[in-house]
């Protein structure tokens, strides 16, 4: 495994791993995830488990590490005990001596306003006080709720080889998709000439009519001119308090703002076709993002041991596969199966069983997700969902194969995916 620092040598001139000891990186993670239905009733979206092991947040956390960001801000809000649970048990490894830490940052009403945070710009704002302490010279602002690999030093390299003021990290969407992004123009050069928050009509890149240049919500900010630009937006009255939508667009053409490409600092092996990003911030996204780790070779590469994910785990055993009759027979094919899983003499395929899942005999488990803790009843067939975590499935139970029966007792989703809860459990005995 390569050191962070050993990543960025001297660019013209430029001790980008110094650089990046001078930066603070500040996550954003007090957000619902709403469109993730029952998943996020009593969790915040980046702390729903993702790929069998990890939390969503995980991502963003390592890439910081792994590009030698050391000083990190966690911003929370919604229902966030399991975040921070989550992050002191699993990221409590830095070295406060060594100027290394990740802060958790709660939203406490700490301007004079006394309100929650409003918007990705006030819940910054509402922490200035706490980021000047730190006496960055750059302030990297992240999502905590996005699946990827990214090394935030050529960012920061390109960032500053540009003199840039703000960096925007921008990614390629089709442009029917494009209208849930902020969109972005830019000359030759990559200066940005045009920022507009989710338009109807989005503007596509020039010579790809099929495309648009939008942006993922990760910003490099020069610190000084960061604390003048959210003290101004505090005091404007009418705005969203919003980066995207009130921040960045006042700033074209006044200072110099320049995208910068996701396949530039993308970590991808030798081979990868794709620069790797999700937004798994739907049922059907979470479920397509997570079924897609089980297959042969997927986008997202989890065994780069240069890039290594890192997490809070369960300290728990091998998973055990057992009973081999024909009738009977333990066996997970083309599925990911995580510590403390008892296969017990059930088959599951092109499946993702997340931490001490139990799969009692008879079982037919088919291009699922189950989340930690879920106990399968005997003789239940579960194709085409999501279980959440600590459901008891009952004996014989059928999802998956009936879809206005699923839809009747469970959330289903467009692209018939059904979401199993133990609420939902609970009605059917009643």
């Amino acid at each position: 495994m390569l050191h962070p620092m050993d990543r960025h040598q001297a660019t013209s001139g430029i001790d980008i791993p110094q650089r990046l000891r001078r930066t603070l990186a500040l996550v954003l993670a007090g957000g619902r995830g709403s469109r993730l239905s029952a998943l996020t009733d009593w969790h915040a979206k980046p702390a729903i488990p993702f790929a069998g092991k990890f939390r969503i947040i995980d991502f963003t956390l390592s890439n910081c590490i792994n590009s030698g960001i050391r000083r990190i801000g966690v911003l929370t809000q919604y229902k966030a005990h399991s975040l921070i649970q989550h992050i002191q048990r699993g990221w409590g490894f830095l070295r406060g001596e060594f100027n290394e830490f990740i802060e958790l940052l709660p939203a406490q009403q700490r301007t004079e306003g006394e309100n929650w945070y409003r918007g990705t710009a006030d819940a910054v704002f509402q922490n200035l006080d706490i980021i000047r302490n730190h006496a960055p010279d750059y302030v990297l602002i992240l999502a905590g709720d996005h699946v990827y690999k990214m090394d935030y030093g050529k960012m920061l390299a390109e960032h500053i080889l540009k003199e840039a003021a703000v960096t925007v990290a921008c990614i390629e969407v089709p442009l029917a998709k494009a209208s849930g992004f902020g969109v972005i123009a830019v000359d030759e050069q990559g200066s940005i000439l045009e920022f507009q928050e989710k338009p109807a009509n989005p503007q596509p890149i020039p010579g790809q009519p099929e495309l648009a240049l939008c942006s993922m919500g990760i910003y490099i900010f020069n610190a000084e001119l960061l604390y003048e630009l959210l003290e101004r937006d505090a005091e404007t009255p009418g705005t969203d308090h919003d980066f995207g939508k009130d921040v960045l667009p006042a700033l074209v053409g006044v200072r110099k703002l320049v995208a910068h490409r996701f396949q530039d600092s993308c970590v991808m092996d030798g081979g990868a076709e794709e620069a790797y990003w999700r937004d798994v911030g739907t049922i059907d996204a979470y479920w397509e993002a997570n079924i897609d780790l089980c297959t042969v070779t997927p986008s997202l590469n989890m065994y780069d041991t240069n890039w290594p994910i890192w997490t809070d785990q369960p300290q728990s055993p091998p998973a055990k596969f057992v009973f081999d009759a024909d009738n009977r027979r333990g066996m997970a094919v083309d599925s990911l199966v995580a510590g403390g899983c008892v296969i017990s003499g059930a088959i599951v395929r092109r499946s993702m069983l997340f931490s001490n899942v139990r799969v009692n005999s008879y079982c037919l488990v088919e291009d699922s997700v189950i989340l930690p803790g879920v106990d399968l009843g005997r003789h239940s067939r579960i194709k085409n969902a999501i279980v959440d975590m600590g459901c008891v499935i009952p004996p014989g139970l059928v999802v998956g194969e009936d879809a206005e029966l699923d839809a009747a007792r469970f959330f289903r989703s467009d692209k018939g995916i059904t979401l199993v809860t133990q609420q939902k459990l609970n009605e059917l005995s009643l």
